[in-house]
C-alpha cells in the first residue's frame, strides 16, 4: 500500500466515497447523508497509489473541531487507515487552533476511538437509524 493522506476541495470524490460506504453499505437515507456542510468544511481524503479509498469531513465549530463522515472502503478496513485518517484530522485540528476534537461514533466503534484517546460523552443516541455515542479528546 501507497497510502497518501492530504486535505482536499474534490468533495465529489469524498461524496462518493460517503455514499458507498454509508449508503450502499450501511442503508443511510441520502437525505441524511448529504448536507449543506461540506462546502464549509475541510475534507481530507485517502489515497493508496492515487486511488480514493477514503475520506473524512472536518468542521470548526469556535474552539472544537467536529470529526464526521470518517469512511473506508472494505478493501482497506483492517489496514490501519482509519486511525490514520484520525490522527491526520487531528493534526489538521491543532494548525487550525481547535482545542477539542469531538465525533459521533457508531457505538460498535467506541473501542476504536478510545485506542486512540477519544473519551465517550453523553447518552446513546440514534442518527440516520444508527445507535450513537458522542466522544472527545483535548487537543
Amino acid at each position: 500500500m501507497t497510502i497518501q493522506i492530504t486535505p482536499t476541495r474534490d468533495i465529489a470524490t469524498c461524496r462518493h466515497l460517503r455514499r458507498v460506504v454509508f449508503i450502499e453499505e450501511q442503508g443511510v437515507p441520502e437525505a441524511d447523508e448529504i448536507d449543506d456542510k461540506d462546502d464549509a468544511a475541510i475534507h481530507l481524503l485517502a489515497t493508496d497509489a492515487g486511488r480514493p479509498v477514503g475520506s473524512a469531513r472536518l468542521l470548526l465549530l469556535g474552539q472544537t473541531g467536529k470529526i464526521g463522515r470518517v469512511c473506508v472502503l472494505p478493501s482497506h478496513r483492517g489496514t490501519g487507515l482509519g486511525a490514520a485518517l484520525i490522527r491526520a484530522a487531528l493534526v489538521e485540528l491543532r494548525a487550525q487552533g481547535m482545542t477539542i476534537a469531538k465525533l459521533g461514533s457508531q457505538t460498535h466503534a467506541i473501542g476504536f476511538y478510545e485506542r486512540l484517546g477519544f473519551t465517550p460523552a453523553g447518552p446513546e443516541y440514534m442518527d440516520a437509524g444508527i445507535p450513537h455515542r458522542d466522544m472527545t479528546l483535548p487537543l
